[in-house]
């Protein structure tokens, strides 16, 4: 496709400037590996070089790559997305990556997080998938619920999800729930986690059973405001850097 060579290069530039300027360089390697499915010996094939070095690049065991190494490992990547036809960089082609009015910030962590730690980061009340809270979140979008409703159409949605679908989607200036949970039922990618937060009085019963028949856990944050959540969501990005 045309847009391939453009987006190949910005997503190279992204996935090696992370690489590089991270305090845990193998924890990124990690994470960049895991939302591409490569596997590390499908890595270390594509690199010519044995799966132990990957291991032991992304456990610390070995020092941080080098600049070379890194060049290698993101062009690994991106050769592994070719060969299975350019899933991942046709999925970056239909987002934006930069919040708007409608994304309020849209971040994606080092080293990822669970769906259980962003929700006691944001001191939210679980009403839907307690048992799933153990699963691994790489990142958040923050949605002006409101807004999202008003502007964006059905392709437009895609754009929420930045990086991948494994993240935690915050809905604010909630009401009740229904509309951001409908919105969520009808995407083809499915979040981690759905957080909605706002003048929550009562929940819509039907956001409560949307996310109980598509297996989402479902959460409302009691911060009491939009900035404070916002604030405690980017100082868990922040530990995730350390």
């Amino acid at each position: 496709m045309a847009f391939n060579n453009s987006i190949r290069e910005m997503l190279s530039k992204r996935i090696a400037g992370e690489v590089v300027f991270s305090s845990s360089p193998g924890l990124t390697m990690k994470k960049w590996r895991t939302l591409f499915e490569a596997s590390q010996v499908e890595v270390a094939e594509a690199l010519g070089c044995s799966p132990s070095v990957i291991s032991d690049y992304e456990t610390g065991r070995r020092r941080s790559p080098g600049s070379v190494f890194i060049r290698r490992f993101v062009e690994a990547l991106l050769e592994i997305d070719g060969r299975r036809g350019g899933r991942y960089m046709r999925q970056l082609a239909r987002i934006t990556l930069n919040p708007g009015d409608v994304f309020i910030d849209i971040r994606e962590f080092t080293a990822p997080v669970t769906a259980g730690e962003i929700c006691e980061a944001v001191d939210a009340e679980v009403l839907v998938g307690e048992g799933a809270l153990d699963q691994d979140v790489f990142g958040y979008t923050v949605i002006d619920s409101l807004r999202a409703i008003q502007t964006l159409s059905g392709l437009d949605f895609y754009r929420i999800f930045g990086a991948t679908s494994e993240r935690a989607l915050i809905f604010v200036g909630v009401s009740r729930g229904r509309s951001p949970m409908i919105a969520v039922k009808i995407s083809p990618f499915k979040p981690r986690i759905v957080i909605l937060h706002g003048p929550v009085r009562r929940i819509d019963p039907l956001a409560v059973s949307l996310a109980q028949h598509e297996n989402i856990p479902l959460a409302v944050s009691r911060l009491p405001t939009q900035d404070q959540l916002v604030e405690a969501l980017l100082d868990l990005y922040r530990a995730t850097q350390e």
